[in-house]
């Protein structure tokens, strides 16, 4: 749920967010990657709703085609107010918390970074 809200929200929270814990944009995306590939044992164990892994999957594969060198661009802390690609994951993201959560808007998660 931490990586959703990360994604779910605003654009300039969103940037807050990395200036705050000095990571690159990037940072979002591959928190959603390490949580994702968890989800089918969450769904398993009960914590997570089957019915929320259509969206789950279809957030993976826009971030998936957002990526490799020719996207570089998208991947800028300005793209994230003005890429389509972050608005749909964003949208997507938020539908899956107000399904899981009944409210998409959740304080952004503290993480620690390890140099």
């Amino acid at each position: 749920m931490e990586s959703l809200t990360v994604l779910a929200a605003d654009a300039e929270a969103q940037v807050a967010w990395l200036v705050r814990h000095a990571v690159m944009t990037d940072e979002i995306a591959l928190d959603f990657d390490h949580a994702f590939r968890m989800a089918w044992s969450l769904v398993e164990e009960g914590q997570v709703d089957r019915g929320v892994m259509a969206d789950l999957q279809e957030l993976d594969a826009i971030i998936s085609g957002m990526s490799g060198g020719d996207n570089a661009d998208r991947w800028t802390r300005h793209a994230l107010s003005t890429d389509e690609g972050w608005a749909l994951a964003r949208r997507l993201a938020r539908r899956v918390l107000v399904e899981e959560l009944g409210e998409w808007q959740q304080p952004l998660p503290e993480i620690t970074v390890i140099r």
